[in-house]
């Protein structure tokens, strides 16, 4: 029986896909929930596994596709692979024009990326099918010519040895290789939101820098019994989540969004918590971080970092948020200017602890430290608001006692 697979529904903010990976070829045996295809849009990988067990019997859209919602994809038979399916699947192509047509999605991704005619390539497959390690083996960087040696009579001058390094070897001159790949959808939408955020918003950034030996001698004191009582590891993230809600309670503007010439204030707390993969930076979203304890934040945390890096994240997961934080300290960054996530009017940027000597009560002592950036939009927010905020956030993580008591 012949299902039909297709894309899925695609949200509204979603307007198509591409066709990234096909995992099976026409004629494999697939199990019922083993991966077909990986479509990626511009904001998160869908897989696509298969609904029964049976044979891929068509693909209709090659790797690098661009599809609409619930746009069919491959046509799928139920049961076990059919003989004339398994001959098809193993015919040998009789001409170069036959070969073309069975090349696989992983194949003719190859040869596009590296512009390789397919006639330039031996086959090793049945029949002089070309396969993907031939082609990989094909644009193997080829090995440095031989140097054959020189002898020049010490007591004959000759021009050629005045160009010669020492011994009398000649250097060949070094290959220079140039690769060229299109950029991926997510990638691309990155770079167009980030574009448009730098040329539509009046973006200021205000820095501070903030002491962060309270909350890591709180976090070495009782790291072990949040452990133990909720199974979990307590970070810093849950904290700066903390303040920057409680600060955001105060500062209704920061937690706002521009639509157009409306301002739209919103008595949630959705907090986004950028993450980078290897696609690209995403940013799930705690919902009503508001009315989460710290457990539940941390949890939330590693849960959403972990389906970023396996390309799990759902695009309900992405969706919306009031305000972004980006910690570029995870990577060694010890200051930087982050960028807004639009519509939103204010992201801060987190950076990396370091040991500095700071000037405390009329005496140097070493003390740990962070820079903090916030950038924001000037349309919306005035400076003074902006640094009233950064200098609140600063003040809670400095005394994060008053993180419990509200004030």
């Amino acid at each position: 029986m012949a299902i039909e697979i297709k894309a899925p529904q695609f949200p509204e903010s979603v307007a198509d896909g591409t066709i990234a990976t096909w995992h099976k070829k026409v004629g494999d045996s697939v199990a019922r929930d083993e991966l077909l295809v990986d479509i990626e849009t511009d904001k998160v990988v869908l897989e696509i596994v298969a609904p029964r067990d049976g044979v891929l019997t068509e693909i209709l859209q090659d790797e690098g596709a661009v599809i609409e919602s619930t746009q069919l994809i491959a046509l799928f038979e139920e049961g076990v692979a059919s003989a004339k399916t398994a001959d098809n699947a193993e015919s040998a192509p009789s001409s170069a024009e036959n070969t073309e047509e069975v090349l696989s999605p992983a194949v003719r991704k190859l040869l596009l990326e590296h512009s390789i005619e397919s006639s330039l390539i031996q086959g090793s497959g049945k029949g002089g099918r070309i396969l993907k390690e031939d082609v990989l083996e094909y644009i193997k960087p080829k090995q440095a010519p031989k140097v054959t040696e020189v002898k020049v009579d010490k007591d004959t001058p000759s021009p050629i040895a005045s160009t010669l390094p020492p011994g009398g070897i000649a250097l060949p001159d070094e290959e220079r290789i140039e690769r060229r790949v299109p950029m991926t959808r997510l990638r691309a939408r990155i770079a167009e939101r980030l574009v448009s955020s730098q040329n539509e918003a009046a973006m200021l950034t205000t820095f501070n820098e903030v002491n962060m030996k309270p909350i890591m001698t709180m976090r070495k004191h009782y790291k072990d019994q949040f452990l133990d009582i909720h199974g979990v590891k307590l970070g810093f993230m849950s904290f700066f989540v903390r303040a920057v809600v409680e600060a955001l309670k105060k500062f209704p503007a920061v937690n706002a969004s521009l639509d157009g010439n409306d301002v739209v204030y919103h008595n949630y707390y959705d907090i986004g918590v950028a993450v980078s993969t290897d696609r690209g930076l995403v940013v799930p979203v705690l919902r009503d971080a508001d009315k989460t304890g710290m457990a539940e934040t941390e949890s939330r945390i590693v849960e959403y970092g972990k389906k970023a890096r396996d390309g799990k994240l759902g695009i309900e997961e992405m969706m919306g948020g009031t305000f972004t934080i980006s910690n570029g300290g995870t990577f060694g960054s010890l200051f930087s200017t982050p960028i807004l996530n639009q519509p939103q009017t204010a992201i801060l940027g987190m950076h990396k602890i370091q040991d500095r000597p700071m000037a405390v009560e009329g005496e140097v002592v070493i003390l740990p430290m962070m820079y903090l950036a916030l950038s924001y939009d000037h349309r919306l927010i005035d400076g003074k608001e902006a640094v009233s905020f950064l200098v609140m956030i600063k003040e809670f993580i400095e005394d994060p006692a008053r993180l419990l008591l509200e004030i």
